[in-house]
């Protein structure tokens, strides 16, 4: 497990921003008609919402060169100015929590998430959370939003598995950068509730907030952002269930789960997406068995390719391990 700092004083990461930066967009036809707010969510996930609602209140996103309110619908081919100000200290206490950790340098640390824990303060979780243990390890991160020192992706609570930090302020805006363009290569491991009719395939659908409930994502061809996954089934079981290989193209909001259940083969455990367990329940999972195994990219300095591997949590091996045991 990571070796933690030796007390307990209260840090402040260094400013990401020591100027003002901009950003200028185009919406696309897919977002208009959407909320700006929203819009701005789905551009820019690693920030939290309260800042962007801050910045739009404050002048600082113009659309059509005006300043607009939150909700605002947007339309297409509306120019879209974003003016990020330099950021202030982290408001947030560190705290004592483990994870192991797979490569550290001075420009940035790998590590595996354990499920269960949240990446950053948001929706009611002001404690607990990476960003919490990232900071009592560390005196100085990096961050564009004070709530997410370090954080360059993100993984959903009960998904466990590789995460990559940024340790200094050029690692943050490269790497970043990379995951914008795509040039971050993700892959998961996932144990699904039924196999797919094929043994490997693509689903391409477009992802936005679901209309009626909120906490969950849709395909919506009208609403949503590209969205690309690729699966490849390595195993089978006697109970219909499967191990599969999953690669995304893009990084939306619970995208595996979404276009997995799409094609009915949700991920195992998923209550949200999957439904009730029903014939698995005997297997006991105590979340969605979704995994990000493996992370490859170039290192922001070196340039050098890079690639870690996280081996499976011990609960979602367990459940692996059974599932071998009953196979036909």
């Amino acid at each position: 497990m990571a070796q933690t700092g030796a007390d307990d004083q209260a840090v402040t990461h260094a400013k990401f921003w020591k100027k003002e930066q901009q950003d200028c967009h185009t919406i696309e036809s897919n977002e208009a008609g959407q909320r700006l707010d929203h819009v701005l969510t789905s551009r820019y996930p690693e920030l939290s919402r309260s800042f962007l609602a801050s910045l739009i209140h404050s002048g600082h996103i113009l659309v059509e060169g005006r300043q607009v309110k939150a909700a605002y619908k947007v339309r297409a081919q509306d120019s879209l100015t974003i003016v990020f100000p330099p950021s202030s200290p982290s408001p947030l206490q560190p705290e004592r929590i483990d994870f192991p950790i797979l490569f550290e340098d001075e420009h940035l640390l790998v590590l595996t998430k354990p499920p269960g824990l949240v990446v950053h303060p948001g929706s009611g979780q002001h404690s607990g959370t990476l960003v919490h243990g990232l900071l009592y390890r560390y005196l100085n991160l990096p961050a564009a939003d004070a709530d997410r020192p370090g954080i360059v992706h993100r993984l959903d609570k009960e998904t466990s598995g590789v995460m990559l930090v940024a340790k200094n302020n050029q690692a943050l805006r490269t790497l970043m950068a990379a995951f914008k363009n795509r040039e971050i290569n993700k892959t998961y491991h996932a144990l699904l509730s039924r196999c797919p009719h094929d043994r490997q395939g693509k689903v391409i659908g477009p992802i936005a907030r679901h209309p009626v409930h909120r906490k969950k994502m849709a395909i919506d061809e009208r609403r949503g952002r590209y969205a690309v996954t690729t699966w490849q089934i390595v195993e089978e079981f006697a109970n219909g269930c499967c191990l599969a290989d999953i690669a995304i193209e893009t990084g939306r909001t619970h995208q595996i789960r979404v276009h997995m259940a799409s094609v009915q083969a949700a991920v195992l455990g998923d209550s949200l997406y999957g439904g009730a367990q029903g014939q698995h329940a005997w297997l006991r999972p105590q979340r969605q068995m979704l995994h990000a195994s493996t992370l490859r990219f170039a290192h922001p300095f070196s340039g050098e390719q890079l690639c870690f591997t996280a081996p499976l949590w011990h609960d979602m091996q367990a459940v692996l391990d059974i599932l071998r045991n009953t196979r036909l």
